[in-house]
C-alpha cells in the first residue's frame, strides 16, 4: 500500500518533524501491525469461553436446527385426511421448545420458575422418541441446570417449607441431567425434616382427606393466608378457596418429588395417593355448572404422570378405569372451551394408556393444538404477563403432540399396583349389572 503524506498529527508524526525515510516508514507500519495483533490476541484470551457442557445458546439452537433439518422428512399426513403432516408436528414442537428456552434465559423468569423449567427439559430429554429433539432438550436443559446450580449453592437461612420443596425439586431436576451437588443435597435432607406435612402439603394425609378450606393467594396483594382464613390478613378482602382436587394433586406432586429425591416432604407418595377414591366419581363440565371440573382433570392427569414417571411407562386402563374414561371424555370439553393447557395434558395422559393417532380423541386434540400455535412458537394467551401462563401451556402442548420412547407397561411405584387393582376391582363390582 502506498503511504500518502498526511496532515500534521497523522501516522504518529509530530508537527515540524522531518518526513520519515522509506525504511523508517516500513518500521512504523510493522510496529502498528504488531501492536494490533497483540491487542487482538489479548482480547481473545480475555474473552470468556463456554465450557463444552454449558455450550453457547445460539450454537445450541443452530446445532439443533441443523440436526432437525438433516433428519428424515415426513411429509405424509398424520392420518388419512389430516390437515397436518409429520413435519408440521415436528416443527411445532421445535418452535415451542425454543420459545420456552428463550423465556427461561430471561433472569426474571428463571429466578421465579427456574427449577420447574430445568425439570421439564430434563424429563423431555429422557422420554421423547425423536433423537434430535431429545438432544436439543438436553443441551438446553444442561445449560439451565448449570445456571440453577450457580444460583442455588446452599439452603438460604430461614427458608420455609415451600422454599425447601422448590429447592428439592430443582436439585433433583439438575441431578437428573448430570449436574450434581452433594453438599446442597445433604443440606436439604437436614432442612426438610424441620417441617410438617401441613406445612408442605396444606393438610396431613395421615389423618384427613383433601380439605376445602385452603385459601388461594390473595388476588389483590398476593398474600399467602393460613388454612381456614376467609379474609386476607393484609387487605381484609374475602378469599377464594382452593378446591380439594387442587390441594390434593399439588400434594401428590410434592410427595412424588420427595420420593424421587429420597427426601421426605411431609408425607410419602402412598400416603397422599390413598385419598384418590375420595375424589371419585368424576363429574363432567356440565356446561360450566361444575366449578371443580378443570381441577378434577388436572388431578386425574397428575395421577397418570406420577404413576408413569412422566411419560416413561405405559399404564393399563385396567389399573385406573375411572381416570381413563374421565380423561377420554374430557378431550371434547377442552376443545370446546379452547383450553390448550388442559388439552395437552389430556393427550399426554391418554397416550400413556395406549391411545394413538388412530383414536378420534387424539386426532381431534392434535389438530386443535397444531392449528392454535402462536407466531412466537408458544401456545396459550400471548397477552399473559406471568411467564408461567406462557410457558406451561406451551410445555403441555408439546407433551401432547410428542411421541414417546416408552419403557414398557409398569407403575413407577410397583408396590402400589395391588392397591390400584383392588380399587379397580371394587369399581367393576359396582358397575357390572
Amino acid at each position: 500500500m502506498a503511504l500518502r503524506a498526511a496532515p500534521a498529527n497523522h501516522a504518529g508524526i509530530k508537527v515540524g518533524q522531518a518526513f520519515p525515510t522509506a525504511l523508517s516508514l516500513e518500521f512504523l507500519v510493522l510496529k502498528k501491525i504488531a501492536c494490533l495483533l497483540l491487542i487482538f490476541l489479548c482480547a481473545s484470551l480475555a474473552r470468556p469461553h463456554s465450557s463444552s457442557q454449558h455450550g453457547d445458546a445460539r450454537a445450541a439452537q443452530h446445532k439443533a436446527s441443523v440436526s432437525l433439518q438433516a433428519s428424515r422428512r415426513d411429509a405424509r399426513p398424520l392420518w388419512p385426511g389430516a390437515r397436518f403432516n409429520g413435519d408440521d408436528r415436528r416443527r411445532a414442537i421445535y418452535r415451542g421448545m425454543r420459545f420456552i428456552y428463550r423465556g427461561a434465559r430471561e433472569p426474571e423468569n428463571f429466578k421465579e420458575y427456574g427449577e420447574d423449567l430445568v425439570w421439564w427439559f430434563g424429563v423431555t430429554s429422557g422420554v421423547m422418541r425423536d433423537p434430535a429433539l431429545r438432544r436439543m432438550a438436553r443441551r438446553m436443559g444442561v445449560e439451565l441446570a448449570l445456571r440453577w446450580r450457580r444460583e442455588h449453592r446452599t439452603v438460604p437461612r430461614g427458608a420455609d417449607a415451600d422454599t425447601i420443596a422448590e429447592l428439592v425439586s430443582g436439585d433433583n431436576a439438575a441431578s437428573s441431567l448430570g449436574v450434581r451437588a452433594a453438599r446442597l443435597k445433604e443440606q436439604l435432607r437436614f432442612a426438610a425434616s424441620r417441617f410438617s406435612a401441613r406445612e408442605y402439603l396444606k393438610f396431613d394425609p395421615l389423618t384427613e382427606p383433601p380439605p376445602n378450606d385452603v385459601p388461594e393467594e390473595c388476588e389483590y396483594d398476593q398474600t399467602e393466608n393460613p388454612r381456614g382464613a376467609t379474609v386476607c390478613a393484609v387487605c381484609h378482602r374475602p378469599l377464594a378457596m382452593k378446591s380439594r382436587y387442587d390441594v390434593w394433586y399439588d400434594a401428590l406432586i410434592t410427595a412424588y418429588i420427595g420420593e424421587r429425591a429420597r427426601i421426605k416432604l411431609g408425607a410419602s407418595y402412598a400416603d397422599v395417593l390413598k385419598w384418590l377414591p375420595s375424589l371419585r366419581p368424576y363429574r363432567g363440565r356440565e356446561q360450566d355448572a361444575n366449578t371443580d371440573f378443570i381441577d378434577s382433570v388436572y388431578a386425574a392427569t397428575h395421577v397418570v404422570y406420577t404413576l408413569n414417571d412422566y411419560s416413561r411407562y405405559r399404564l393399563s386402563p385396567r389399573w385406573l378405569p375411572q381416570e381413563y374414561e374421565f380423561l377420554r371424555s374430557s378431550v371434547k370439553e377442552a376443545v370446546a372451551i379452547g383450553d390448550t393447557d388442559m388439552l395437552g395434558e389430556l393427550l399426554d395422559s391418554l397416550k400413556s394408556f395406549g391411545l394413538t393417532d388412530a383414536d378420534a380423541e387424539v386426532r381431534a386434540g392434535t389438530e386443535f393444538l397444531l392449528a392454535r400455535q402462536n407466531l412466537d412458537g408458544s401456545w396459550g394467551d400471548v397477552d399473559e404477563d406471568d411467564f408461567y401462563d406462557r410457558y406451561h401451556p406451551t410445555e403441555t402442548a408439546i407433551d401432547g403432540l410428542s411421541d414417546y420412547a416408552w419403557q414398557g407397561e409398569r407403575i413407577n411405584f410397583p408396590q402400589l399396583k395391588p392397591v390400584l387393582e383392588k380399587w379397580a376391582a371394587g369399581h367393576e363390582a359396582t358397575t357390572t349389572p
